[in-house]
């Protein structure tokens, strides 16, 4: 006579689902293909404070990791099981110092998943498509952007800068004076490509250092 434990331990034990060779070298290989696509994406495109390579390579490593680890979850429930617990006791503990790596590592693990589960077309797809929106997002950046603008100057050429400032939307954030310096740190908003004053700020006689630095960490003199 067959009981609930004989089947429970064919159908769940027993049982190793229908993974092959095959199917596992072609899931790993579509995880490959579509994490180099987020590989290149956030080299040529990324626009954060640092870029950094070795995230970069983690992300690579994230998607084919990520698929390897849903292959074997669906073919054996106990490994299954076995898996979950030793996740559970990884902790992360590293800093994300961009909002936007955060975004790149879900992409990544999501990409996993899907080619982890055999939905090799949906994971081309949804990569190429969330490559195409990311970039488009970035490249449509025009208008006016905020900037952080830091003068060090004599007490004597403070009165010109603030000349050369007065068609520039700004807002005091920081004055520091030393020893016959001041130091003005503004909030500025203008055209990215409205630099000009800067090159007329730096000639005024008296101005030590001028300084304009993007919220993203990218800054000129």
């Amino acid at each position: 006579m067959v009981t609930f434990k004989d089947i429970f331990k064919k159908s769940f034990l027993q049982e190793t689902g229908s993974l092959t060779t095959e199917i596992f070298m072609l899931s790993l290989l579509a995880a490959f293909l579509c994490a180099m696509i987020i590989y290149l994406v956030y080299r040529n495109f990324y626009k954060g404070v640092i870029y950094s390579n070795n995230f970069n390579i983690l992300l690579v490593l994230t998607t084919i990791v990520t698929c390897f680890i849903v292959l074997v979850i669906s073919s054996n429930v106990v490994l299954s099981l076995g898996m979950v617990g030793a996740l559970s006791i990884v902790r992360f503990r590293t800093a994300v110092k961009d909002p936007l790596d955060v975004g790149f590592l879900f992409w990544s693990i999501a990409v996993g998943i899907t080619c982890g589960a055999g939905l090799y077309m949906i994971s081309v797809i949804g990569t190429v498509f969330v490559s195409l929106v990311y970039i488009f997002l970035i490249k449509i950046r025009t208008g006016k952007s905020v900037y952080l603008l830091i003068v060090k100057a004599s007490e004597e050429a403070v009165p010109e800068v603030s000349k050369k400032l007065q068609h520039i939307k700004k807002k005091l954030k920081n004055r520091t004076t030393v020893k016959g310096f001041s130091e003005f740190t503004y909030e500025v908003r203008f055209y990215e490509d409205n630099t000009a004053f800067l090159s007329e700020i730096s000639a005024i006689e008296g101005v030590e250092s001028a300084v304009l630095v993007d919220f993203t960490g990218d800054y000129c003199e």
